[in-house]
């Protein structure tokens, strides 16, 4: 069928001309049959007073262009389960939108212009065939939540920590094997589900705000360490740590008796216990990094330092730190496991015979003496 059979298409345009003479802010047009957007709506001045607008479940493939000139105050758009596949850079125009559900659709590009919704709070896009996410979703400053399940991302935008408002951000069933360390710069999140991907390593500053109390990475089972911080926070690990071969990796990793844990990409080098001094480089980063900060009141936002961007982007973004004393971390990290088996949360991981172990990074041979995650 080509949309809604004549008597349907009756009661839409009565539905829709109802709205435009009362002036009404809510529109429901949820299982209608429509694949595209009825004219309608669109005729004229559109609905100028129009906030929210479902139109869940039908069998739309595409917005039109002129969407935010016709429909100018829309606070909310609600298009769950439709066969959208491309969503126009005139989205970017609804200035005013805060909710957009475009879960359960055919997306396989989310074009810059998102970038543009100034207002937008919550972004669900769960169910898709997302591959990437443009940097520009870092400009939505309002943004609390941000749902992309179940696409086919196999990394997310180091930018996306420039979403300090973000409270919610829910990746599940997706291809990543790692996550940006940058993301543990976000100060408003809460609540942080990476289920069901492709985990190795988690980053070493993971938890370490105290905002951020639920973390669940259930059934990644390539995952066998848990930044320390972690501990007495609300994690999901089950169907972690499962006795498989990892595929092949070329990070670092670290064992301690019968247990191995992988580090993330960005550490280049695994202090030891009988170790009397740190490299050379690491100690020039530490003391250029404390300098800095005692002068730039944010060290993130440098920029006019000669140095390699390698090495730039550290200053910036440090691998990590110390979970004993806080001391920033650059190339190299002393690691200590703590069998979860062996702490009083085994209990509550698959009856204490999980493998995960909580990782306490430290900064130097002192602090991995002295550090006691249980004490």
């Amino acid at each position: 069928m080509d949309g809604p059979r004549p008597n349907m298409a009756s009661e839409l345009c009565h539905t829709i001309s109802v709205a435009r003479r009362e002036k009404h802010k809510n529109l429901f047009l949820n299982y209608r049959n429509l694949n595209h957007f009825p004219i309608e709506l669109l005729k004229d001045e559109g609905l100028q007073y129009l906030e929210r607008l479902y139109m869940k479940r039908n069998s739309l493939t595409t917005l039109p262009e002129n969407l935010a000139q016709k429909l100018p105050n829309l606070v909310e758009l609600y298009l769950h389960s439709n066969n959208i596949a491309f969503v126009p850079e005139a989205i970017g125009s609804l200035v005013k939108l805060q909710s957009l559900d475009l879960s359960d659709n055919a997306l396989e590009i989310i074009c810059p212009d998102i970038g543009r919704l100034k207002a937008l709070r919550h972004l669900r896009l769960t169910n898709n065939r997302l591959k990437y996410l443009p940097p520009e979703i870092g400009k939505l400053k309002e943004l609390q939540t941000l749902d992309i399940s179940t696409n086919h991302l196999a990394s997310l935008p180091e930018k996306l920590h420039l979403c300090q408002s973000l409270r919610y951000l829910t990746v599940d069933r997706n291809f990543l094997c790692s996550i940006p360390r940058h993301l543990c710069q976000l100060a408003s999140l809460n609540e942080l589900s990476m289920a069901g991907n492709r985990l190795v390593c988690l980053p070493l500053d993971l938890g370490r705000s105290r905002e951020l109390q639920y973390v669940y990475v259930d059934n990644n089972n390539q995952l066998k360490g848990l930044p320390s911080y972690l501990y007495n926070k609300v994690i999901g690990c089950s169907g972690c740590g499962s006795p498989v071969p990892i595929s092949e990796t070329k990070l670092l990793s670290f064992t301690s008796g019968p247990l191995t844990v992988h580090l993330p990409a960005e550490v280049k080098s695994i202090g030891l216990s009988t170790d009397s001094v740190l490299p050379l480089q690491e100690l020039a980063l530490r003391s250029l990094h404390a300098v800095l900060c005692s002068f730039l009141p944010d060290v993130s936002c440098l920029s006019h330092i000669s140095l390699p961007r390698s090495l730039l982007e550290l200053l910036r973004s440090p691998l990590g730190h110390c979970h004993r004393c806080s001391q920033s971390m650059f190339t190299i990290v002393y690691p200590k496991l703590f069998p979860l088996r062996e702490t009083p949360m085994a209990g509550l991981h698959n009856q204490g015979r999980t493998t995960v172990s909580f990782v306490a990074y430290c900064c130097s041979t002192q602090c991995l003496q002295t550090f006691n995650l249980l004490s």
